[in-house]
């Protein structure tokens, strides 16, 4: 199995672009397939950077309806029309970044959804033995209250994002299983219990950011939350990966708590 990072918001290896967005590389016995594709055609660049063949990929699975994960889709789609794209139903929405001061589209391309390939699914999915697809988290368990401020448009009405459109792989191989998350919205820990209630088991690996990420200071309740977090995740022997929406400091403050169970990863690293 493979499974390299092709862009993150962190400067990584051999010259890889970085940028706001988040997108793997995954082969398994079976598939070469794309979790993502950042902002923008930057991950086509380090995929070729990195000497990768993007025209052997047979899917791409788009973890939720954000342009950060997204952006990349159409211009992949010209290279290679013929894989398919996994996305939920609702992940066409319009949603938003919105509060006192800024209203900000953050959905996806509408073009996304005109594409030939793309097939619509409405809550978990078996791709095959390998693969597996499941959505609709619940449970509030310390959620970031960061996602208070992303919100889906229905006419002229703003409604809290619930995160319907997010979903998550499962990748089964050789007696491993490993969790394949976007930004863990509706929060890293529902999301483990989701997987466990299907599993009856933790993951032995978690790919993930934790949209813990801000731009402001973080106050003690946020602290709070990030170590608190750490605290439940260290409970188990699941090793996990973050970035992107995770940010520096949260991870530095998670990875006093975790060791090695947590590691950061940047544009172009190898995970396996």
């Amino acid at each position: 199995m493979k499974i390299i990072n092709l862009v993150e918001n962190t400067k990584g290896k051999n010259n890889c672009l970085f940028e706001h967005g988040l997108s793997f590389y995954v082969e398994t016995k079976r598939h070469k397939l794309l979790v993502d594709t950042g902002a923008t055609d930057a991950f086509i660049k380090n995929a070729e950077n990195l000497g990768m063949d993007l025209t052997g990929i047979d899917m791409v699975i788009l973890s939720h309806g954000h342009y950060d994960h997204a952006g990349g889709i159409l211009e992949f789609a010209k290279r290679n029309p013929k894989a398919a794209i996994y996305m939920q139903s609702n992940a066409g929405d319009a949603y938003y970044h919105k509060n006192g001061q800024i209203e900000k589209y953050i959905g996806i391309d509408k073009r996304i959804i005109e594409l030939p390939q793309i097939v619509m699914l409405d809550g978990d999915f078996r791709i095959d033995s390998e693969l597996f697809l499941f959505s609709r988290v619940e449970g509030e368990k310390l959620f970031p209250e960061g996602n208070l401020e992303l919100k889906c448009r229905q006419g002229d009405i703003f409604i809290q994002d619930d995160f319907s459109h997010e979903q998550y792989l499962v990748i089964e191989q050789e007696g491993q299983y490993i969790l394949v998350s976007g930004c863990a919205h509706t929060g890293i820990l529902n999301i483990m219990e989701r997987y466990h209630s299907i599993y009856g088991r933790n993951p032995d690996m978690v790919i993930s950011g934790f949209h813990m990420r801000k731009k402001a200071d973080y106050s003690e309740k946020d602290v709070t939350l990030i170590e608190e977090t750490a605290r439940e995740l260290k409970k188990t022997e699941t090793v996990f990966y973050t970035g992107h929406c995770t940010g520096e400091y949260p991870y530095e403050v998670m990875k006093k708590i975790l060791g090695e169970q947590l590691v950061y990863i940047h544009s172009g690293d190898v995970i396996l």
